[in-house]
């Protein structure tokens, strides 16, 4: 896994305070800006999207780099892949 905390995602999604399914909503809205190869960040206080983000990223056919705790929230990154 990269260094996730020297990442510069190229789109943030703040999707803290929303229960599932909102993190994926907004990862859903959020991935049409990012370009093939880029990275987006989702911020995310709902625990199940350490488990959705990635089996979302995995089903769209992108990569899940990884995930970074917060002081309340969690940062997860997904690499645009087409």
């Amino acid at each position: 896994m990269a260094d996730l905390a020297n990442i510069q995602a190229s789109k943030v999604v703040d999707a803290r305070g929303t229960a599932c399914p909102g993190p994926i909503l907004a990862a859903k809205k959020g991935i049409v800006e990012v370009k093939p190869g880029e990275v987006m960040e989702i911020l995310a206080t709902d625990s199940g999207s350490q488990k959705d983000i990635p089996a979302w990223a995995k089903k769209m056919g992108h990569e899940f780099l990884g995930v970074v705790e917060e002081a309340g929230y969690w940062k997860l990154y997904v690499k645009r892949m087409k």
